[in-house]
């Protein structure tokens, strides 16, 4: 038996290894549009995409399946002015400094190279962006992840588990999807919380932990 779930331990969060290609990515009504456009590169109008979600939605790991495909970099937090030698994501881009960005988007489109931009809101409710960088910004085409539906929520709870090689029993998956909050963090957090229990716990995941957990998570 694993040693991960034989005894009493411990709920030391250790981090897991998050699948990150583009097989593991699932795909739904919520985010197939966004998925259209990650496949249609490198066929995108200059210099790039705005690509926009909620936390937890997979815009991290779309990114990666582009950065792969495209030979990009990921430009750090407080990257400069620094003109761009490859395909470029910016991830957070809503909070990178505005002149920073404005210096990216010129150069990237004078030099013909790509940017993914993400974020959690479009481009024109990103607070404190200086006109021209708006306008700019105004000209890349928006992908957008909706909120999940009842089989991405699912698929997404169960990727969680997955990654954290965590068993679910149908019973316990069949409990948590009418009562979760509808978005991708919700699903996150309660797969989190599940594998800090069932590991304090030093067993499987059973449907009397899944009612006890998500009675503490709602109090």
């Amino acid at each position: 038996m694993s040693s991960r779930r034989s005894g009493a331990q411990l709920p030391l969060d250790l981090g897991h290894r998050r699948a990150l290609g583009r097989d593991d990515f699932l795909v739904s009504a919520a985010n197939a549009a966004a998925v259209q456009w990650i496949d249609r590169w490198p066929d995108w109008p200059p210099p790039g995409l705005v690509l926009v979600g909620p936390a937890g939605s997979g815009k991290t790991h779309l990114a990666h399946v582009w950065a792969e495909r495209a030979g990009a970099g990921f430009a750090g937090a407080g990257f400069g002015q620094k003109p761009p030698a490859e395909p470029t994501v910016v991830e957070d881009a809503d909070r990178a400094p505005a002149r920073d960005l404005l210096f990216l988007f010129n150069a990237a489109r004078a030099r013909s190279i790509s940017l993914l931009l993400t974020a959690t809101l479009p481009p024109a409710q990103w607070p404190a962006v200086l006109p021209d960088l708006r306008s700019r910004l105004g000209t890349m085409p928006v992908a957008v992840i909706e909120p999940p539906d009842d089989a991405l929520l699912a698929g997404v709870l169960l990727k969680h588990f997955s990654d954290r090689q965590v068993a679910v029993p149908p019973e316990v998956l069949s409990y948590l999807l009418p009562r979760l909050e509808r978005s991708f963090d919700a699903a996150r957090r309660t797969a989190a919380a599940l594998d800090r229990a069932a590991l304090a716990r030093g067993g499987p995941l059973t449907l009397p932990l899944a009612r006890q957990v998500l009675s503490e998570l709602e109090s």
